[in-house]
């Protein structure tokens, strides 16, 4: 069974870096069948798709927040993390980890989401 668990903080201050990790169980992030991605959800919108890591480390990010966002990973923990700089209040949100299945780019798994708020 593959789980997918954030961890970071929920609360961040205007112009800092909000930073999160997401821990995979159950499957290797360098699985060739696999992409990792995080997408978040900001209040009362729709989901915003946030940038991508491959198997193989290569990374693709959203036109919109390329500028601020670097996903990376360590696969010695079997780990992979978000990095969005100079955050503003229009960065709050709830934030998701997602298994990205490459032969039908589904999401088949999703991490359980954490709200991140960015307030002073």
């Amino acid at each position: 069974q593959v789980q997918l668990q954030e961890s970071g903080p929920g609360l961040v201050k205007p112009s800092q870096t909000l930073s999160h990790t997401c821990t995979v169980s159950g499957g290797s992030i360098t699985s060739s069948y696999y992409a990792w991605s995080w997408i978040r959800q900001p209040p009362g919108k729709g989901l915003e798709w946030m940038g991508v890591i491959f198997y193989d480390g290569r990374t693709y990010y959203s036109p919109s927040l390329k500028s601020r966002t670097s996903i990376s990973r360590d696969t010695s923990k079997n780990q992979f993390s978000l990095q969005l700089n100079s955050v503003t209040p229009e960065d709050t949100a709830v934030y998701y980890c997602a298994r990205y299945a490459l032969w039908t780019w589904y999401v088949d798994y999703w991490g359980q989401g954490t709200q991140v708020t960015v307030s002073s």
